[in-house]
């Protein structure tokens, strides 16, 4: 069995484009208004609607701090802050915007117990 969670969003071919293109997603499943993509084992779908669902946060997780860093590159514009290590978390990490405002998150974990 696995999950799919679905957004709202105001511009579809948008959010698509930033989630492939910048994230690096692939479509998975195309439907008459939404797209669900997948990115390592997670299902995100994305419907076009009147509004757009910004709560939560999105995380990705990335094998190294190398990883982040290279997200951090790609989303400089969007980032809201530097990579740092939070030491609650034992994480390395950094938060963004996507195009319509909903929180993304890339990190990695410093001392990982084993493989998701």
């Amino acid at each position: 069995m696995s999950a799919i969670t679905f957004f709202a969003t105001t511009d579809l071919e948008r959010i698509v484009e930033f989630y492939i293109e910048t994230v690096g997603a692939d479509v998975w499943l195309e439907q008459p208004d939404c797209t669900i993509l997948k990115y390592d084992n997670q299902l995100l779908g994305f419907c076009e609607r009147e509004d757009a669902d910004t709560e939560g946060i999105l995380t990705f997780v990335a094998d190294d701090r190398a990883g982040v860093d290279e997200m951090h590159e790609r989303l400089a514009d969007r980032a809201r802050e530097e990579p740092h290590e939070n030491e609650t978390y034992d994480i390395y990490q950094f938060f963004a915007a996507d195009p319509d405002g909903r929180t993304v998150e890339f990190q990695t974990f410093l001392h990982p117990t084993d493989d998701v």
